[in-house]
């Protein structure tokens, strides 16, 4: 009965959670420059929605004001609110799956692997035939190659070490950060676009943007939750992980894997955020405990949240 309740009360604080995010969300996009009530970007939000799109009259708010909301505000609040959960999920995985409390989205190296790539990309100007999504796919797909780099260089024999994999990752940051500030300083009338891209913003996102990151993120998410009650048992260790039956390595590769799809979706539609991964899953671990069946939605969520009211007030101060 116990389990029970405890299973409704996190329903209940996850559909809570949800709306808040929802509504929040929305009143984030009445806040700039232009003044628009609440009740008009709700109204015109609403009116995108497929099943409500009939009973809602868009002729009724005015065009300049539809084109604020729906084109240049609302693809950033959704983006910020994705990269925000997806990097809060992903630092409460490596938390429990390194079982160190330090460890966030940057501890494999994957944030540096998407930096180098951006980085070639704005220095050198290959593929140009992509247009805009040049950077975020060339940042994806170095990400990836990162993490098999890590992956491999963190191999012993047939094993994963988690010691071994964090200390690939953190030599490969520093070696991928080092090359990033070489380019920099041999181009340096570039400096300042890639120093730009690497600080992480939301600026002038787009819907293309958004429209890549909502199936890698929301994919790695889903399946990082699913992986939850193994999560549980690896926090015990090792042996306690594999006397419940669990393949510990294919484990390992597989959250690895999610994990750094989720990061590479992210970053590189954005740029590097830092603090979010980290501090996120430390503060909703003190509200529901660190059950990952909880922690990791909740982690979404609180993510989210933080990072939709952070970037308004970037926007908007």
């Amino acid at each position: 009965m116990d389990f029970i309740e405890k299973r409704k009360r996190w329903k209940t604080l996850l559909i809570i959670s949800t709306i808040a995010l929802f509504f929040i969300s929305i009143y984030a996009t009445t806040m700039g420059p232009a003044d628009i009530s609440f009740k008009d970007a709700a109204g015109i939000i609403f009116a995108k929605i497929p099943f409500l799109q009939h009973w809602i009259d868009l002729n009724g708010y005015p065009e300049v004001h539809r084109t604020i909301i729906w084109t240049l505000r609302m693809p950033r609040v959704i983006l910020a609110a994705l990269v925000g959960g997806a990097l809060s999920v992903v630092g409460a995985t490596f938390q429990g799956f390194f079982k160190n409390p330090m460890a966030d989205p940057s501890v494999i190296g994957v944030s540096s692997g998407a930096a180098l790539g951006a980085t070639v990309v704005i220095v050198t100007g290959i593929g140009e035939f992509l247009g805009v999504m040049r950077i975020p796919a060339f940042s994806f797909i170095s990400a990836l190659l990162t993490t098999w780099l890590v992956y491999t260089l963190g191999r012993m024999g047939n094993k994963v070490m988690t010691h071994t994999l964090l200390l690939a990752g953190i030599a490969l940051s520093a070696f991928m950060q080092a090359m990033i500030s070489f380019l920099m300083v041999l181009n340096a009338d570039l400096m300042e676009k890639v120093y730009f891209w690497l600080m992480g913003s939301f600026q002038n996102t787009t819907w293309g943007q958004v429209g890549i990151a909502v199936p890698l993120i929301f994919s790695g998410v889903v399946l990082l939750v699913f992986f939850a009650k193994e999560l549980n048992a690896m926090v015990f260790g090792d042996s306690t992980a594999h006397h419940l039956g669990i393949d510990l390595e294919r484990l390992k590769m597989i959250l690895l894997i999610l994990a750094s799809l989720t990061i590479a979706g992210a970053v590189a539609v954005c740029g590097i955020i830092g603090f979010v991964g980290l501090i996120i899953p430390h503060i909703v671990r003190m509200m529901v405990g660190p059950d990952h069946r909880i922690l990791l939605p909740m982690s979404f969520i609180t993510g989210g949240i933080f990072m939709v009211i952070t970037d308004t007030f970037a926007r908007t101060f």
